[in-house]
């Protein structure tokens, strides 16, 4: 009884305020919302509509711009539906029922007016490949009369048939079997072309062969699986023709892909358009406008409710399409010009991107179709094929690193790295999956221009030395060569098979006062107790480095060996010191005479008869391994040395005060490029991602104005990069 008595009065205050928000949605619907269009922004009514609904007030300022600087406004409505479809779902049973219908009706005639999908309906799903596997059930139900009640005994007559590009994300076709209980012989990949047109867009021909076939042989061909913008390089199949075979076979016409989100704008390229004529499409708003948490939507046309509802699609139980509640609130509080305005936002950064690259050489973009794709994919590479063998392997390490700096340097560009099966390695630039979250603005990516400009002419350079990297080491026998085509950098060597010398050798590499990065390498590569050297500029000395590492080297051997040979030398010091201390002492009692080494008469005949004894003192080299005497020292009041300390083999004598290490004479600007060179951009990377042996420096900085400084100092003040388009 206490426990009702203090839960009630809360369930009654709580259908109190939902009744109340009520009247505020069917005042506002009767004020500003349009059937024809999404509503303008709301932010008054829809904040009231949120803390009346709330058990209580929200929180003073949990809307306040101070509270907004991850996820924006628009990312908080998305959050509140999510609580807020939890308290709707105890409101009465008849007023529950009027007011989802209405959100859910609402949001899928905005979602099918915005993105020209007439007549469709749509399904909520947290997981965007459910809406592919729902359908792929309502077509089920479709094509197999029988299926509800037979079950999978009904497919055993004709086999289904799923057929997918192999551009299409993996793993995509083979979750759909698995949950749908269908053998992989159901999957079918359709390759791309060989010959004609895009190497990215299926094979249009070859995949009507593969049809014809599968009817030949008693399949069913059930669903294609299509792109509007594929998961790597964002290319379009040619949706038309494939509309047409599906036509033609009586296949449902499944796509998905990012291109779908510009059809959103008021022009639209002609392969996108045909997307509108598809069966059904997956969309993903939550990327594409930087709504947190909201839900994947799939649209799609079916005449026959009762399959839907036995697909899935559709569900009896009306608190299940509260799913859209999220998007409800997000799309009026954005407002149909504010939606469109952030597609075209992340389409104009890829063409002002696109249209720089064009201008840059050593770059080459890959991207079917320049002018309207929000997909840029672009990668370092040389003008001419065939440099040397294992090019491929080597533009790859070295893209991989261009990616990982670019995206060092900016990161709110969102770059990352895409692996194509032609181009290999490649940097992607997809505003539309990243912008609104990471707020990319025009100057972000003029910046990622600016970077990428300085860090060519070190790409360029590293490929070229390698060679001549590689040449020098073999002209020293006492050095092996590394082959390792996946490292970025120079390369790779060796100095004998003794795991300690290479260690020692580095961690004196490291120590020296030049730009390059030694490190231990890749650390999961294959190669081990080798030392790496990393990125390189117009004007190293590949000659003068090898040396150097050469002579290192053999100086650490040759104190290696000294160590290695100092017991014996110790040893046999020791017995020689002893014969000479005995025949001493011998000769000692020759000249002094036996009463001078009675203690007590000793002292008293020195006394009254000083001795000049003639015993020479003696002294061990250790270096030497030879016993000499100590009288040069007294003589000259100096200690002298018998071995000169070996000096490190490098050219500091003919070095200029405050040059670096390995620096050609001649280099124009050798001075000034030191201090805007790229050669430190790879420290920071080989530090996080290779184990030093050595305790680790402070990071170079990144200025604005430069990609790297000279190498850093513990006085070197630390700046972080700032952007100049953005608040701090």
């Amino acid at each position: 009884p206490m426990s009702s008595m203090m839960v009630d009065p809360t369930l009654a205050e709580m259908g109190k305020n939902l009744n109340e928000a009520m009247k505020i949605l069917e005042d506002g619907r009767k004020r500003q919302f349009s059937r024809s269009s999404i509503p303008g922004p709301l932010q008054g009514d829809i904040i009231q509509f949120i803390n009346i609904t709330s058990l209580t007030s929200l929180p003073v300022g949990v809307l306040s711009p101070s509270r907004m600087q991850n996820v924006g406004e628009q990312g908080h409505m998305a959050l509140l539906g999510h609580s807020l479809a939890a308290y709707i779902s105890v409101l009465d049973r008849e007023r529950l029922r009027k007011l989802i219908t209405r959100i859910a009706s609402d949001t899928t005639l905005w979602l099918c007016r915005l993105f020209r999908y007439e007549s469709g309906s749509a399904y909520y799903h947290e997981d965007d490949r459910e809406g592919l596997l729902k359908v792929c059930r309502l077509v089920l139900n479709t094509r197999y009369e029988d299926y509800s009640t037979e079950g999978y005994t009904v497919l055993n007559s004709r086999q289904p048939v799923i057929y997918q590009s192999a551009t299409c994300r993996p793993g995509l076709g083979q979750h759909l079997c698995s949950q749908l209980g269908l053998p992989l012989s159901s999957l079918c990949t359709v390759p791309c072309n060989t010959m004609f047109g895009s190497q990215h867009q299926m094979d249009i021909a070859l995949l009507d062969k593969l049809i014809r076939e599968d009817v030949e042989t008693g399949k069913l061909p059930l669903l294609l699986i299509a792109n509007a913008g594929t998961p790597g390089a964002g290319h379009t199949d040619k949706l038309g023709r494939l509309k047409e075979l599906c036509e033609q076979y009586g296949m449902w016409l499944h796509i998905e892909g990012v291109n779908l989100a510009t059809l959103a704008l008021w022009e639209v390229s002609s392969p996108v358009t045909a997307a509108t004529r598809s069966d059904s499409m997956t969309l993903t708003l939550g990327p594409w406008l930087g709504l947190p948490a909201v839900p994947a939507v799939t649209l799609y046309r079916h005449e026959d409710p009762a399959l839907s509802l036995a697909a899935g699609l559709t569900s009896s139980q009306p608190v299940e399409k509260l799913r859209a509640l999220p998007l409800w609130l997000s799309l009026q509080y954005l407002g149909h010009d504010g939606i469109v305005e952030k597609i075209r936002h992340a389409v104009e950064l890829s063409q002002q991107l696109l249209e720089k690259l064009k201008t840059l050489a050593s770059i080459k973009t890959s991207v079917e179709d320049e002018l309207n794709s929000p997909v840029v994919v672009f990668r370092f590479s040389q003008e001419t094929s065939g440099y040397f063998a294992g090019e491929r392997e080597v533009l790859d390490s070295l893209n991989r690193w261009l990616c990982e700096r670019l995206a060092q340097l900016v990161p709110s560009s969102g770059v990352d790295i895409v692996e194509l099966e032609d181009e290999g390695t490649c940097v992607r630039f997809t505003p539309l999956m990243t912008a609104a979250a990471l707020g990319t603005q025009r100057c972000d990516v003029d910046l990622l221009v600016e970077r990428l400009i300085e860090l060519i002419p070190v790409l360029n350079c590293t490929l070229r030395l390698r060679l001549d990297f590689r040449e020098e080491v073999y002209r020293h026998s006492a050095l092996s060569y590394i082959e390792d085509l996946n490292w970025p950098g120079l390369g790779a060597v060796r100095k004998l098979e003794v795991e300690k010398i290479n260690s020692e050798l580095l961690v004196k590499l490291q120590e020296l006062d030049a730009d390059l990065i030694f490190s231990t390498g890749l650390e999961f590569g294959p190669e081990k107790d080798c030392i790496f050297i990393g990125m390189a500029t117009e004007d190293l000395d590949v000659a003068e480095l090898v040396d150097t590492i050469a002579a290192l080297g053999r100086d650490i051997e040759e104190n290696g060996r000294l160590l290695e040979n100092m017991t014996e030398v110790v040893r046999k010091g020791i017995q020689e010191a002893e014969l000479q201390l005995q025949k001493d002492n011998q000769d000692k009692l020759m000249e002094e005479g036996v009463l001078r080494q009675i203690p007590l008469v000793g002292s008293v005949l020195n006394w009254f008869s000083p001795f000049q004894s003639t015993v020479k003192g003696r002294t061990f080299n250790l270096a030497a391994g030879s016993l000499d005497s100590t009288e040069p020292t007294y003589s000259m009041k100096a200690q002298t040395g018998g071995l000169a300390s070996p000096e490190t083999p490098t050219s500091s004598a003919k070095r200029l005060p405050g040059q670096r290490l390995f620096r050609r004479d001649g280099a124009g600007g050798s001075d000034s490029h030191s201090e805007t060179s790229s050669v430190g951009q790879a420290e920071d990377l080989s530090r996080e991602r290779f184990p030093q042996p050595t305790t680790p420096t402070p990071p170079s900085p990144v200025p604005d104005e430069a990609v790297s400084v000279v190498p850093e100092s513990p006085e070197t003040p630390q700046r972080p990069p700032t952007r100049s388009c953005h608040g701090p």
